[in-house]
């Protein structure tokens, strides 16, 4: 079984994922990013029961629009999100795949918020759905 690994960046905090992701996905809403700093943010999910977590984490929770909350654990030392919760999506866990630090990370299957994506990114990876 493959285990991806991810980590802080001084490794105080890290995860250990059993198996494959149930979903990669690309978001470029406002909220995504913000939190990633970025243009977009690059995620992958996987069933709670497949992740282990070690080490200490902070966590703050984002309210949006609708109501929905997502729940950020980040490094108390070095401040990297390194997972994520979403109430809209119980059992899961979210990854973002920075955190991996492994370029041959399997491509996004998904892109949402494309209405928010920046005029200079063109996203066309084989395969990919994608949702305005």
């Amino acid at each position: 079984m493959t285990i991806h690994k991810a980590s802080c960046s001084c490794g105080q905090l890290s995860l250990e994922c059993r198996g494959d992701p149930m979903r990669v996905s690309i978001c470029h809403c406002l909220d995504c990013q913000r939190r990633s700093g970025s243009a977009f943010a690059y995620q992958a999910r996987w069933a709670e029961d497949d992740v282990v977590v070690a080490g200490e984490a902070s966590t703050w929770t984002k309210h949006n629009d609708t109501g929905s909350a997502a729940c950020f654990s980040f490094c108390p030392r070095c401040g990297v999100s390194v997972f994520y919760r979403l109430d809209s999506m119980p059992g899961l866990i979210a990854v973002p795949v920075g955190t991996f630090a492994d370029p041959s990370f399997p491509l996004p299957e998904y892109s949402v918020f494309e209405s928010r994506m920046h005029r200079f990114l063109n996203v066309a990876a084989e395969g990919m759905e994608h949702y305005p």
